[in-house]
């Protein structure tokens, strides 16, 4: 498994986890590496996934919210929530990665830790948020 691949499904694990436990101390989050083993390159683009997610938490879920008409933030299941919220951070933020390879990713990893019908949810509304972003960009 790739660096990048491994590092999405740690910050998967991390946002998922907080959003349970509030890992909000450094202790807290250091706990949660020491569950999580992840080699030094792993772990670092986990906390830069994190860490931007959570700084762009509001105009990523924004975004999500505008793809997602028919669904309440809340009624949306935490895991793919976090997937999408993870995959367009790294659309809009991290665009060395092409946005085809960011959206499978999202979709592979909603088929492996979600359920059954989450990773064409994932597809839809990553698609519709890429389509919205190139949009802008023209």
């Amino acid at each position: 498994m790739g660096k990048r691949r491994e590092g999405r499904e740690a910050a998967l694990q991390f946002l998922f986890s907080n959003e349970l436990n509030q890992l909000g101390t450094e202790a807290e989050r250091s706990a949660f590496w020491e569950l999580r083993r992840a080699k030094p390159l792993v772990r670092a683009f986990a906390e830069e996934l994190v860490e931007g997610t959570n700084k762009h938490l509001e105009e990523i879920d924004t975004l999500i919210d505008a793809a997602t008409p028919d669904y309440d933030l809340d009624r949306i299941a935490k895991v793919d929530h976090n997937i999408l919220r993870i995959a367009i951070f790294e659309l809009i933020h991290l665009t060395e990665v092409p946005q085809p390879v960011v959206i499978n990713e999202a979709i592979e990893m909603a088929k492996r830790f979600s359920g059954e019908e989450s990773g064409k949810f994932i597809n839809a509304v990553l698609d519709s948020i890429r389509k919205k972003l190139s949009v802008a960009g023209s």
